[in-house]
């Protein structure tokens, strides 16, 4: 009855984009926007759907304009695209809708720019619109009286995606998260009560995405553990389905800190095939995190180190998120946080400055002391206003920590330290299976060094600087002769295409006067 175009607009150059990395592995993005297959499969069956992911395919404007309904979603970094494609659109005259995350906390953003706007999640209203869009009675806003019961909602279409132009699947157990830090707007959308899907829901969606050739995959909850007791339930049954099927998948996740504190919880998930957890570490100072209400990070009487090492030692990678710019924070900042990165073996670190979003706690209390910047593009990169030094200084010294960060000596070191000092391995569960079924084995190691030579070969042919390939011969030399394990060669490469990509964005952050951030 309609013809519905649902997207996602491009991302500006970032850390997590993998922007200069990813054609280095034969990938347009790093992996797809996890709402809009999910509304498609929200649609009733009378209507056609159409995805359009600006990162991985050009935006035909002339034929979204002749569907019935063009929506646009879209995150707090994606917003002036957001504006920019809702701009064109309507010059054009489509009937346009806007929902997502960025507008859920700054409703009046695209006024003008959209017929209908979505607030929060929209597993109910998305029907609800649909219904009311037939009969000529379209709202102007929809918000959901309550928060969606995840045990309801169908798996996403991912046969509308064009699924071989990401690095990675990705998947969803639960929303929310119980803690109250100060900063972050996921309670905003989520609330602080988690909520997850049953086994079933989860195994048909694992078997969807092994079925699209999508084997490596982010749970993208924004903390898995939640929930503890329920995800420990939930990851034996993903254990049972991965053993079996010869664990055709392994994921990526994000976790609170306090996950090194649950023995049992860091086995379960190692079992499940998570082989990387990224963590909102923050900061390296007490102080610093008891001021952004991160207070899971410091219960305890051991330090953030050894909370990490644990993590790692049970066989995870542990990625970081950190922040500079807190209250507490002064220009001997910087170092802290470069420090602990080492000490922790942290190569693959989020680092942003600061920046307060709308509807959170921490915009209500800078708003009201008078210290927040209204303009959409802040000077220095952020619209908070810090105490203990100016915005030049955190600005210049942020720039100045990234740069020290992924100076090849420092990233290789941290590397280095964890994949040879440490000895991680990160795919124990795999081992063990493996075990069983030596010509599984082989055959997934051949994949592996297949995998790395050709990500090797083309970083030698693409990388136009020859200090850096020579930095990476050396380091490919160096894992061969430590470790002779390909899963551990296919983590080097992908590593030195990660490095590319971090020189890049570094370089582009020192010739501006603007740093481009990831928070803001």
């Amino acid at each position: 009855m309609a013809h519905i175009v649902l997207i996602n607009p491009r991302f500006e150059t970032s850390f997590w984009g993998l922007e200069h990395a990813l054609p280095f592995m034969g990938k347009r993005a790093n992996m797809p926007v996890a709402a809009l297959p999910l509304l498609a499969a929200l649609t009733p069956a009378e209507h056609r759907v159409t995805i359009v992911d600006e990162n991985v395919e050009p935006i035909d404007f002339a034929r979204c304009a002749q569907a019935d309904i063009v929506g646009v979603t879209g995150m707090v970094v994606q917003r002036r695209r957001m504006r920019e494609i809702l701009s064109e659109l309507r010059r054009r005259g489509a009937f346009t809708i806007v929902g997502g995350p960025w507008v859920t906390i700054k409703e009046d953003y695209f006024d003008g720019l959209a017929e209908v706007i979505f607030i929060g999640e929209a597993e109910e209203t998305w029907p609800q619109f649909l219904a009311d869009w037939i009969r000529g009675r379209a709202q102007p806003r929809y918000e959901q009286a309550d928060k969606t019961d995840l045990t309801r909602v169908p798996p996403p279409r991912l046969d509308l995606l064009k699924t071989s132009r990401y690095a990675f699947g990705s998947v969803q157990f639960s929303r929310g998260c119980p803690f109250l830090c100060e900063f972050c707007d996921i309670i905003v959308v989520f609330g602080r009560k988690p909520r997850l899907k049953t086994a079933a829901q989860v195994i048909a969606e694992l078997e969807n995405l092994r079925a699209h050739n999508l084997s490596t995959v982010f749970i993208v909850d924004d903390n898995l553990i939640g929930n503890k007791k329920a995800i420990k339930e939930l990851l034996r049954h993903v254990i049972a389905w991965q053993a079996a099927n010869g664990f055709p998948l392994s994921f990526v996740t994000e976790a609170s800190l306090d996950l090194a504190d649950d023995d049992e919880l860091m086995r379960l998930m190692v079992e499940a095939g998570i082989e990387a957890v990224f963590v909102g570490i923050e900061s390296p100072d007490p102080e610093s995190l008891r001021e952004a209400r991160k207070l899971q990070n410091v219960r305890g009487n051991d330090g953030l180190v050894d909370k990490v090492c644990r993590i790692q030692n049970a066989g995870m990678e542990v990625w970081a998120g950190m922040i500079l710019g807190f209250d507490n924070d002064s220009e001997s900042s910087f170092d802290a946080h470069r420090h602990f990165l080492h000490e922790a073996r942290i190569s693959t670190a989020m680092v942003g400055m600061l920046s307060a979003l709308p509807k959170t706690p921490l915009y209500a209390r800078l708003a009201a002391a008078g210290r927040l910047d209204s303009a959409d593009e802040p000077a220095q990169g952020t619209n908070v206003i810090p105490l203990k030094m100016t915005r030049d200084e955190l600005s210049v010294g942020y720039v100045g920590l990234m740069s020290a960060l992924y100076d090849w000596r420092a990233y290789f070191q941290r590397i280095d330290d964890l994949y040879i000092g440490a000895g991680l391995e990160i795919n124990r569960a795999w081992q063990h299976y493996a075990k069983a079924h030596p010509w599984l084995r082989r055959r997934r190691h051949l994949r592996f060094a297949f995998e790395a030579l050709g990500i090797f070969s083309r970083l030698m042919s693409r990388v136009p600087d020859r200090t850096l390939r020579g930095v990476y011969r050396r380091q490919i030399w160096h894992v061969l002769r430590a470790r002779r394990n390909p899963a551990v060669l296919r983590v080097y490469v992908i590593k030195c295409a990660i490095h590319f990509h971090m020189h890049h964005f570094i370089g582009r952050l020192m010739q501006q006067d603007r740093p481009v951030i990831n928070s803001y």
